[in-house]
């Protein structure tokens, strides 16, 4: 492998090829770090045609190609396998924003900028890049293109596939795609963009995007309400949506427990409340008319809700501190989880009609099998997404529990696909979920997949063992 190394080096430069173990450990590891695998490298090219001349390299020499962004993935799909026959190909230094058009309302960046770069581009270009993830300030986009990720935004924009006008793609062969238009309509074939939105690099390598942008609300208000059953959560969400429409921005769902954990272990976070309740909604208006309408359409909210019975209590924010306190409590659920212990954590998506429904049984179902353990159920109620994370029961044993994992995944995932819903809403197959998907996708569906892979990767050195 010297001669393709070498080349590789005259590609991009030899201080953008990675070997010593020092320097290509932070690249290796996952970021739950749960798994720690081996590459040849770790290539980091810095334009789209380093990129495309690394991918013909290593069609050439037949060397696996892994595409990383931020290695913010939860599924082990941004992460080479124990083989150490893979490269590590790092978007990095491809951080450019390349342009805004605050007439189109579009931004074109390179697949390396970090989430939080963008949104503050669009910011200071008197625009809102909607797209909004815990892990903004680490994650890139190229990485929430490819696994089309969500976030907290989704109710009101989308996921990040609706975000996004065009794409510029390198493909396994080292062609560039240039489809970086910009365009709202275009009809005018396969829709190639969407091909790429959400493979996780197994098809080719995402380089650059065209974003929409919108306009800065005048207004965001943020409530924090206290009810007793998610199907009260989906009342209320059923009032929000008829009084405030496209409004509603944000509206999430987390259980008692999710609460307590956040207060446990970061006890400068306080709950706005005298007592604890079984489940919180919070939500979050954003209004382009004023301030004042915002506020009187929440009140309305808030007021009709508890008259129908549906919340018991709730808080407004009324300044940028008190509203950021609020967001911390949604925020911090996933650290206090993992200062709490291991837990198994289960990314899905239901009808957004039957989630009361779904974890209630679910729920039942799990504590007779593994009586004593703890469901830290949260996520994105207005589009269906849970984060329904199980937790060893208190006092328990982390790592007992961690050895019933496939059959605990077994009893989710079953419930999921008995509710018509999904085993990834958000977070992608990755490694992690490849084969157990396996179970619930249709063997036409899978050889559609498998159709696309072979077309398009015949050597298959895209992102090998993710996915397909």
């Amino acid at each position: 492998m010297n001669d393709f190394l070498n080349l590789c080096r005259d590609a991009v430069g030899a201080a953008h090829v990675l070997t010593a173990e020092a320097d290509v450990a932070p690249y290796l590891t996952d970021w739950r770090r749960r798994f720690t695998g081996k590459a040849l490298a770790v290539v980091k090219p810095a334009s789209p045609e380093e990129v495309a001349a690394i991918v013909r390299l290593c069609s050439q020499f037949r060397v696996p190609i892994v595409p990383q962004g931020g290695n913010t993935g939860m599924v082990l799909g941004s992460v080479p396998d124990a083989s150490g026959t893979s490269i590590v190909l790092s978007l990095t230094r491809l951080n450019r924003i390349r342009g805004i058009d605050t007439v189109n309302n579009t931004m074109t960046v390179e697949a390396g900028c970090v989430l939080e770069t963008i949104q503050n581009a669009a910011a200071d270009a008197g625009r809102l890049f909607p797209l909004s993830l815990a892990a903004e300030g680490s994650c890139t986009i190229g990485g929430n293109l490819s696994t089309n990720a969500g976030g907290v935004a989704v109710l009101r924009y989308g996921n990040t596939r609706e975000l996004c006008l065009g794409l510029e793609v390198v493909t396994p062969q080292g062609d560039i795609w240039s489809g970086l238009k910009g365009l709202r309509k275009d009809n005018t074939g396969y829709d190639l963009r969407d091909l790429f939105i959400g493979a996780e690099g197994t098809l080719g390598v995402i380089t650059a995007a065209v974003l929409k942008l919108f306009p800065q609300p005048k207004a965001k208000l943020t409530a924090l309400a206290a009810l007793e059953t998610p199907d009260d959560a989906l009342r209320l969400l059923s009032i929000a949506q008829a009084r405030c429409g496209a409004t509603l921005t944000a509206f999430e769902l987390m259980s008692e427990i999710c609460l307590h954990l956040v207060t446990k272990h970061f006890p400068q976070i306080r709950l706005p409340f005298a007592q604890h309740y079984p489940q919180y909604v919070l939500l979050e208006l954003s209004d382009s008319e004023s301030e004042e309408h915002a506020t009187a359409m929440l009140e309305g909210l808030i007021e009709e809700a508890l008259e129908q019975g549906c919340i018991v209590d709730a808080v407004v924010a009324s300044s940028i501190a008190q509203s950021n306190a609020l967001w911390n409590l949604r925020e911090h659920i996933s650290m206090a989880q993992a200062a709490e212990g291991k837990n198994i954590k289960h990314d899905i998506s239901v009808p957004i009609s039957r989630i009361g429904e779904f974890i209630r049984i679910t729920d039942v179902a799990l504590q007779d099998a593994f009586p004593g353990c703890r469901m830290v159920t949260f996520g994105h109620l207005g589009d269906g997404n849970l984060h329904y994370n199980v937790s060893p029961p208190e006092n328990g044993s982390d790592e007992e529990f961690i050895r019933h994992q496939e059959a605990i995944n077994r009893v989710v995932h079953d419930s999921v696909d008995r509710f018509g819903g999904s085993i990834s809403a958000e977070h992608g197959l990755g490694a992690l979920k490849r084969d157990e998907v396996r179970r619930y996708k249709s063997e036409t569906e899978m050889a559609l997949m498998w159709t696309l892979k072979q077309a398009i990767d015949p050597l298959g050195i895209m992102n090998p063992g993710k996915v397909i």
